[in-house]
């Protein structure tokens, strides 16, 4: 019998539960060199940034971070915790399922694609920057793309489109609220195109809080049939289709089958 796990990928350390997202911080801060830089290479906001790593500190009630006249890196305590965390992702990863990755705009799909393969396999839904960095880490075999614009330039990435999908635009104005998941990024530039002038004020997880926000916003078409609502589009949602991408790095058995089921279910 086939099982699917969905995965809330999480780490411990010193008997505390860290979240990916305050690693990706971290991370992040490393690489980059500041909050604001961090949450400029993450897609987040600069208070969202400060937030985790204060919630990191109080956790563990150790010091993250280190500020200089240059920006900010991390104390002696952090970089061994990103250490000791990136060896138990290698020691993990040896020892993990089949793992696909995708957002909640494309989740029942997956998970009927895995139950009609007969297949063991984890299912980790995040949005998709999240999830391509889990794929270049090899945390994931496969990561299911809403946006295509996390495969350019990146020459070592095979993918196959599995689907299209519409957009539905809520217009009740120039302030809007962006949902974090989906191809906002294609949304959002159609309205450039056009010229709009508009402003997005706030950002959001929750689709309920999306919906009833009384702001603008963009919602892949199939979250609203999933929840039975009906909306009008102020865009013609052909204009606002964008393809779904099956991406992963090295083609095996596995990765086939899941391909091919999801060319079925188009």
């Amino acid at each position: 019998m086939n099982s699917i796990r969905i995965k809330a990928a999480a780490a411990a350390a010193g008997g505390k539960r860290i979240t990916d997202k305050q690693i990706d911080v971290l991370n992040a801060v490393h690489e980059a060199g500041s909050i604001n830089a961090a949450a400029k290479l993450l897609g987040i906001s600069a208070p969202v940034a400060y937030r985790h790593i204060k919630e990191l500190e109080q956790m563990t009630d150790e010091e993250m971070l280190t500020t200089t006249p240059r920006g900010s890196k991390l104390t002696v305590y952090a970089a061994e915790l990103l250490r000791s965390l990136s060896s138990a992702e290698v020691r993990l990863s040896r020892e993990r399922r089949f793992t696909v990755a995708c957002s909640p705009v494309t989740e029942e799909l997956i998970m009927s694609a895995i139950s009609s393969m007969g297949a063991d396999a984890d299912l980790i839904i995040s949005d998709d920057g999240m999830n391509m960095r889990a794929l270049r880490k090899e945390d994931v075999d496969v990561v299911i793309l809403d946006d295509p614009v996390h495969t350019f330039d990146d020459d070592s990435l095979q993918w196959d489109e599995i689907a299209q999908m519409s957009m539905v635009h809520v217009d009740k104005g120039d302030s809007y609220i962006r949902y974090r998941y989906g191809a906002q990024r294609i949304a959002f530039r159609h309205l450039d195109s056009i010229g709009r002038k508009y402003s997005v004020d706030s950002e959001t997880l929750s689709l309920n809080d999306l919906i009833n926000s009384g702001k603008s916003f963009f919602i892949d078409e199939i979250l609203l049939i999933k929840k039975g609502i009906r909306m009008h589009s102020s865009t013609d949602p052909l204009l606002l289709r964008h393809s779904i991408l099956a991406v992963y790095r090295v083609s095996s058995e596995m990765t086939e089958r899941l391909v091919n089921e999801l060319l079925k279910e188009r």
